[in-house]
């Protein structure tokens, strides 16, 4: 099977601008909020930091599970955001430059 071809410089303008998510907005978007973690941690044990950004990202995911795509098994959500959490978290661990 042919993995997708990623989409050219003009392509991947067309689809922001028409909102839809690429892998470069994506990036973009979660590196402004490291950005904020960062500046956090000027006066904020990362500790500390860690904690309350996953206590914001839990809050915020329970939002849209409830108001946006209305989940009526709350359980089935918390399993795929736990394994999308986990793989994420593998992936950043195995990441010899961080």
């Amino acid at each position: 099977m042919e993995e997708p071809k990623s989409p050219n410089r003009k392509e991947r303008r067309a689809m922001e601008a028409k909102g839809e998510m690429t892998d470069r907005k994506f990036m973009e978007i979660a590196d402004t909020f490291i950005d904020v973690a960062n500046k956090q941690n000027n006066t904020i044990n990362a500790t500390d930091l860690h904690m309350i950004f996953l206590y914001a990202a839990a809050r915020y995911n329970a939002h849209v599970a409830k108001n946006v795509v209305q989940v009526d098994q709350h359980e089935p959500f918390v399993e795929d955001m736990l394994k999308a959490y986990q793989e994420m978290l593998r992936n950043h661990l195995a990441d010899e430059s961080l």
